[in-house]
């Protein structure tokens, strides 16, 4: 843009501040068309950007005490182990990075179990036990989502693979994907 004064510098918008040019006059209709804070607007500018092809699940436990959001597909590809712990609480789950995620409520009403090698965190709600989502030993960076504690409406699909989680490194050393489905 032009400057006030000959020779003098253009100044960067400050911290949290940014430049929108032209599009200035539609960002602040948008923002006032639907009641927005700028950070509301830029969160939905963001997500729509960053979540493209995907949809914003919300899910939780039984009792209600632990509610969160996650950002996958409508067409889950969801894993049914027959290690023991899977095997004894029918934990099947989709896997999606820590950064799709985002726990709404309760993580105070939140317990975890480990075992064996303690990388994988069983979390369960303490008032009803039920298990809606957990870190995996396969993506200790990501999340494993049970498809059974969606709110109704956003799946579309459910394709399952079993997986020979009574051998587990095998399984998961010959997997193409397992390891990455955490990544971003």
């Amino acid at each position: 843009g032009a400057s006030a004064r000959p020779g003098a510098q253009e100044q960067p918008p400050g911290p949290g501040a940014f430049d929108l040019g032209a599009q200035s006059g539609r960002w602040a209709a948008f923002q006032e068309r639907h009641r927005l804070s700028c950070e509301e607007a830029a969160r939905l500018l963001l997500d729509a950007y960053e979540y493209r092809g995907l949809v914003k699940h919300t899910g939780g436990c039984h009792c209600g005490a632990v509610r969160f959001e996650v950002w996958a597909s409508a067409d889950l590809h969801v894993f049914n182990c027959n290690c023991s712990i899977c095997t004894k609480k029918q934990n099947r789950h989709f896997i999606v990075p820590a950064s799709r995620f985002k726990l709404l409520k309760g993580a105070d009403n939140l317990t975890t179990y480990t075992f064996n090698t303690h990388c994988a965190q069983h979390t369960f709600c303490k008032t009803c036990g039920v298990q809606s989502f957990y870190t995996p030993r396969s993506n200790p960076d990501g999340y494993g989502i049970a498809p059974h504690c969606l709110d109704d409406g956003t799946v579309q699909s459910i394709v399952t693979e079993d997986i020979n989680g009574k051998e587990w490194e095998k399984a998961v050393k010959e997997h193409k994907s397992i390891r990455d489905m955490s990544k971003p």
